[in-house]
């Protein structure tokens, strides 16, 4: 993996179905960054309630993205850069993973409810039943103008998504963003 003198972390978030794994992983093999799925940071409580149905709250989401967040942290301690998945839909959560030791960006997977809907009933194996995402949609806050990040239309291909996030956010392989 390649190491950098300022890391930066870029966290690809959306709400469910987005396609924030795909892009993820996309992008970090473009860069050569490591990666990590949120998904993984979450309590066997946080998966028992989504798989339930039962939409997350606050305090539920709280130690989760701390761990993130302290992932993130981690990495850039050992100067790697890196590509997160995270829905981090409110501003709140979004604060709490710019507070890393690195630079944090945003990749923001957005798009229509009914065209993620749809991915959402065409895929397997995830504990996310798409009778959450229209929770996800209400609680969802967009980036601001003064958040360090891109917005992306999902209706675009992968790759077309990892080269708008190279483009917009100025990002280079094995190195920190550099604007």
């Amino acid at each position: 993996m390649t190491t950098s003198a300022e890391p930066t972390c870029v966290v690809v978030m959306g709400v469910s179905g987005s396609g924030k794994s795909t892009v993820a992983r996309s992008l970090a093999d473009r860069l050569d960054w490591s990666m990590a799925e949120a998904d993984e940071f979450h309590p066997a409580a946080n998966i028992g309630k989504m798989s339930a149905g039962t939409p997350l709250t606050d305090a539920d989401r709280a130690p989760w993205l701390a761990a993130i967040r302290d992932w993130i942290t981690a990495r850039a301690a050992a100067g790697e850069s890196t590509v997160v998945t995270c829905s981090a839909l409110k501003r709140a959560y979004r604060d709490v993973l710019r507070a890393a030791d690195a630079r944090v960006r945003f990749l923001h997977l957005h798009g229509a409810a009914d065209v993620i809907a749809d991915r959402m009933r065409h895929r397997s194996g995830h504990f996310m039943p798409p009778a959450l995402l229209q929770s996800q949609f209400d609680t969802l806050e967009p980036l601001g103008s003064e958040e360090d990040g891109a917005a992306v239309d999902v209706t675009l291909t992968p790759e077309q998504i990892v080269e708008e996030a190279v483009t917009r956010l100025d990002l280079a392989a094995g190195g920190p963003a550099t604007s």
